[in-house]
Order: structure tokens, then C-alpha cells, then sequence
């Protein structure tokens, strides 16, 4: 009797914490979307950061002895501008706060401030750790590092005015990379996966989740493990997105739906 009422107890639980976690996955919405069009994209650039602005792409990209930054043409993916960073230091996110750009490296401990029409440099900030991804909301700046976490900083200073930890149905989740700053939410790559993740930016609670792996199919992307999805920007007037990878040859205009 006493090992009936044991297993009966252990049932019940097992059903409460059943039900918790089908009422967690029910938060997460699966973002489905829409190809608008493929335009090209320099399959040699290992993409870190991707923005859109003004009718241009700007984009940051990594690897020692290649990284820089550059303003590209939409329609035909030239390059009209670039600026190449020193040998030892990695690119890595990127956001725009008015008429300045911001890109982070991975390892320097610097960030690098440019005018967004000429690229020429302003100044260099410096920040601890590691940076990955960066944007901008209009008050202050999010920045990844590799993490489950989202450092806050400032606008004027640079500085971590606070920081939120990102779950999904209450697990952590880490490996946060390149950012986009949607209204209350914060577009996320996941590394070395081809999901996006839409998460509320108070809370840290992943919202939303879009698969991106018909994207990389369709890709025809080197067979290179680097290759992977990497670069969300987001373009206010028109509602879509644009979403390419390291090392990809194209990039993707989408609309969720």
C-alpha cells in the first residue's frame, strides 16, 4: 500500500511538471516566414555584424588578418566603402546610434566608433571581456558575449548599466551572438545554429524562435563548418528582415508572417 501511495505521488508530480513545460512551450512562438527575394552577398565575408540603414547595408566582418568594416550596395551586394581593422584585432557586432557606428571586437577589449557616411574612425572605447554581438535600442546599447546574458550600456559612456539573462521555458540559454534591436525585442543568432530568436528585452524570455535552416540549404554555402547563419538587419520602413551567414553567397530578404 505504502509503495502504491509512492508511485501514485511520483505520477502526480511527473503530470505537474508535464504540464508546466507544455505551458512554457506554449510562450514560445514559432516565427514563420516568407522569402521576399535572395540578393547577393560576398561569399568571402565572414560576417560578425550586419545593419541596414538609409538604403544600404553596413556589415562587420572577423577572422585575424580580415576583418573590417563596409557600406554595401543592397541590390548588387558591391562594396562602396571598407575599412580594414589592424592583423590582431577581430571584428565582431555592430550597431548604429545616430549617425555613429559602433563595432565591437572579440577578443581587444575595444569597440570602434565611425562616422557612417565617410568611415572614418572617431574614437576607440574600451569595455572588459569579450564582445560579440551589439545593437542599439534609441537609449542604450545591448551587447552578447557568448553568454546567456545581454549587457545594457551606455549610449554616452559605454559603460553596463545593467544586464538580463536569456531563457527559454526557464533554461538558460547561451552562446547569444549577433543582435538586432526590434522594438521591445531583441533579435538573436544562436552559434553554430540556424535559429533566430526573438526575446523581450525586460525579461530576458525568449518569445519567439524562427528556423533557419531552409535558409542555409538554399544557401549553397561553403562546405566549411564556419559557414554558419550570422547577420540580422532589420529595415523599419518596409518591415523585413535581412538574414545572411558567414561565408554566404546569399542574402535573404524575409517577412515574418
Amino acid at each position: 500500500m505504502e509503495l502504491y501511495r509512492v508511485v501514485k505521488k511520483s505520477a502526480g508530480f511527473l503530470m505537474i511538471l508535464l504540464l508546466g513545460v507544455l505551458s512554457c512551450d506554449q510562450g514560445v512562438a514559432t516565427l514563420e516566414y516568407e522569402v521576399v527575394r535572395s540578393l547577393p552577398h560576398d561569399e568571402g565575408a565572414y560576417t560578425q555584424g550586419l545593419l541596414f540603414h538609409d538604403g544600404f547595408l553596413y556589415e562587420s566582418t572577423g577572422q585575424y588578418g580580415t576583418s573590417g568594416i563596409r557600406k554595401v550596395d543592397l541590390e548588387s551586394g558591391q562594396i562602396l566603402h571598407s575599412v580594414d581593422l589592424a592583423d590582431e584585432r577581430f571584428g565582431e557586432g555592430l550597431a548604429l546610434a545616430g549617425s555613429e557606428l559602433y563595432q565591437l571586437t572579440w577578443k581587444s577589449g575595444q569597440a570602434f566608433v565611425y562616422d557612417v557616411d565617410s568611415l572614418s574612425l572617431l574614437r576607440t572605447v574600451e569595455y572588459e571581456g569579450e564582445g560579440w554581438g551589439l545593437c542599439f535600442d534609441g537609449n542604450s546599447f545591448f551587447m552578447s558575449n557568448g553568454s546567456n546574458r545581454l549587457l545594457r550600456r551606455s549610449r554616452e559612456t559605454f559603460e553596463v548599466l545593467g544586464q538580463v539573462s536569456v531563457t527559454k521555458n526557464g533554461f538558460s540559454v547561451p552562446q547569444l551572438n549577433e543582435l538586432e534591436c526590434v522594438g521591445e525585442h531583441i533579435y538573436a543568432n544562436v552559434f553554430q545554429t540556424d535559429r533566430v530568436l526573438r526575446i523581450d528585452k525586460l525579461t530576458g524570455q525568449v518569445v519567439g524562435e524562427l528556423d533557419g535552416f531552409r535558409l542555409s540549404l538554399a544557401a549553397r554555402r561553403a562546405p566549411n563548418p564556419e559557414a554558419v547563419l550570422n547577420g540580422i538587419a532589420f529595415d523599419p520602413e518596409r518591415g523585413v528582415f535581412f538574414l545572411t551567414g558567414k561565408l554566404w553567397p546569399v542574402l535573404y530578404e524575409i517577412r515574418l508572417n
